[in-house]
């Protein structure tokens, strides 16, 4: 018997249900990944992620504004999530992503869309800070650069939404569940601003994704 003849249904539905990804692709990949579920769900991020770089360039002007409170109402999110239509921004999986988008930033407060949108005092600074405390610990400075280099990664993860461990699933970033979508939906999807407030905070944190850079504005970096 065949491997392909050896992917039951079963399997194919978990697969389906497990990543919202059409049959036929969740039956490919169980095929590729001889049955193994977990191996099939990377191919299928993998191959979410290669849609998503194909999809990257083309514009999102349609999307939905989505709003979240959170801690009894003590804090709120305003959030714009772009695509390129007006049929899927109305669908469940849009509207999914969407909310799910906006429950994370009130739990973990990013201050920016993307590492692009990171300003440049906000980076001098981290980097001072990180080779001062690299260099206090007597390494040479090539060995500096590349602690300095690891640690920015660090912060970019803590800071920049996209860059976020998802909070329902920590193995996935909010670029990878974005690619996901993409892949499934079929169409482009950005993350264009959002807003968060704290009763109490003198200050909301409000971010939005900088001017046009290589790549274009309404263009999603693409989850490694």
């Amino acid at each position: 018997m065949s491997t392909t003849m050896a992917i039951s249904a079963t399997q194919v539905k978990e697969l389906r249900d497990k990543t919202g990804a059409p049959m036929m692709d969740c039956k490919q990949a169980l095929t590729e990944a001889k049955g193994d579920l977990e191996q099939a769900v990377v191919l299928l991020r993998k191959k979410g992620v290669s849609v998503a770089a194909k999809k990257s360039s083309r514009a999102t002007s349609e999307g939905s504004v989505a709003h979240y409170i959170h801690a009894g109402g003590k804090i709120g999110v305003l959030v714009e999530v772009n695509c390129e239509s007006d049929f899927v921004a109305r669908t469940e999986d849009f509207k999914e992503l969407v909310h799910d988008i906006a429950m994370h930033i009130a739990a973990s407060d990013p201050k920016f869309v993307r590492k692009e949108d990171v300003t440049a005092h906000d980076l001098e600074r981290e980097k001072d800070i990180y080779r001062a405390q690299a260099a206090a610990s007597g390494k040479p400075a090539n060995i500096v650069e590349k602690m300095v280099t690891g640690r920015m990664e660090k912060f970019y993860e803590e800071v920049c939404l996209l860059e976020q461990p998802f909070i329902k699933d920590q193995a996935v970033s909010i670029s990878q569940l974005i690619a996901t979508k993409i892949g499934k939906l079929g169409e482009n999807i950005a993350v264009r601003r959002f807003a968060r407030f704290k009763v109490g905070e003198a200050q909301a944190t409000i971010a939005s994704v900088s001017p046009k850079s290589e790549g274009g504005e309404d263009s999603v970096p693409v989850a490694k």
